[in-house]
């Protein structure tokens, strides 16, 4: 992938993230690495997309004062019951209401979108928060075929993920404003960028969002090995692949001006309750919400009562006994035991967790009993 790389190994200047800035994150409390919160804004049964989003900002609050390291928000469309449409006017909301607590996307369908759009709106989150921001970048639609078509104003579904290592490699150079002489691009700048500090009387702006790249499969592990950025691997959707995507990632890192060494997180659905059968009756609401999904009826997040009662079919039994297998979920020290023993099976070097439940109180009490699992310092 020689011809895809770039100049991403040149120091320029430009404020990029060097030698892990902005990536490498401290453990905290008895954890043996970085804890950050993958958050889908889901709508549960009654409950509408403007509680979904406070709950979003109170998990935000809450997992930076037990000292979560990241809060993400992921990309999805036409889905009842995921409000995360537009990541970055949720995180823009989310940093009003935080100080500390890097926020990022996990991620943005870069398909989707143009870059120089997606440079420049991170460039404003950055402006925003300055220091605190991530951009995590897939290259899936996040949604279904026809959704994909209507954002992408083309039903050549196939063109937007083979051009996806060009798109990054454009999206990049936006943010560094470094496209070579003579590029069509070259005389086009993302604002807020490095552009403003080159004009006169400007000053340069500190940082500029580290690039990470998503995935659940090889390509994006060997694409983010070969360019020397980030991974954050999708573990909540391709359980059995993650330790061999992990080490494709990891034997074709190439150092850069970003990482010097590889740095894999792994994205896990793990919910805690106060016993066994809460968290069990909590994460039953998610799979029958992906069974719906998987048959073409997506909708809210239904209650716990309904997912109990629900009268699963043999076919969809075995979904959901597959879907409850990779879910981490039980008290607060069998989750705990479950995400060690993960992060040691791997060698993740940080871990991200999602709680996906019917309503806000059961993701807020599990963000705060794993926190108190691992003694991470007490909300203030």
């Amino acid at each position: 992938m020689d011809d895809i790389r770039g100049d991403e190994t040149s120091g320029d200047g430009t404020g990029r993230a060097a030698d892990g800035d902005g990536i490498r994150g401290a453990a905290a409390g008895t954890a043996a690495v970085p804890l950050s919160v993958l958050d889908l804004v889901t709508v549960g049964q009654g409950r509408t997309a403007t509680q979904a989003l406070r709950t979003s900002v109170e998990i935000a609050k809450l997992t930076e004062s037990r000292g979560f390291h990241r809060f993400w928000v992921a990309e999805h469309h036409s889905m009842p019951g995921v409000a995360s449409s537009s990541p970055a006017v949720i995180l823009a909301h989310v940093a009003a209401h935080t100080e500390r607590i890097r926020l990022g996307s996990g991620g943005v369908m870069l398909p989707n979108h143009a870059p120089l759009v997606i440079a420049e709106q991170f460039g404003t989150l950055e402006a925003m928060a300055p220091g605190r921001i991530d951009l995590g970048l897939g290259r899936a639609p996040g949604t279904d075929g026809a959704t994909a078509a209507a954002l992408r104003r083309t039903d050549r579904l196939n063109e937007g993920a083979d051009d996806f290592p060009q798109q990054l490699m454009e999206l990049i150079r936006f943010l560094d404003d470094d496209f070579p002489d003579g590029h069509p691009y070259g005389r086009i700048h993302a604002v807020p960028g490095p552009v403003q500090a080159t004009s006169p009387g400007g000053v340069q702006s500190a940082h500029r969002p580290p690039v990470w790249l998503l995935g659940s499969s090889g390509f994006s592990a060997r694409l983010a090995g070969t360019l020397g950025l980030p991974f954050a691997f999708a573990h909540h959707f391709s359980a059995q692949n993650t330790v061999p995507a992990l080490d494709l990632y990891r034997g074709s890192f190439r150092p850069s001006a970003v990482l010097d060494a590889p740095y894999a997180l792994i994205g896990v659905s793990a919910l805690a309750a106060d016993d066994e059968r809460e968290a069990r009756r909590q994460v039953l609401t998610g799979a029958l919400s992906m069974v719906r999904l998987r048959t073409g009826r997506p909708g809210l997040i239904p209650s716990p009562e309904e997912a109990e009662a629900y009268d699963f079919s043999p076919m969809e039994r075995e979904f959901v006994d597959g879907w409850l297998g990779n879910v981490i979920h039980g008290t607060a020290d069998e989750v705990r035991t479950g995400l060690d023993d993960l992060a040691k099976r791997t060698g993740a070097d940080e871990l991200m967790i999602t709680a996906n439940a019917h309503g806000g109180d059961a993701r807020l009490r599990s963000y705060g009993l794993i926190a108190d699992a691992y003694g991470l310092p007490t909300a203030s």
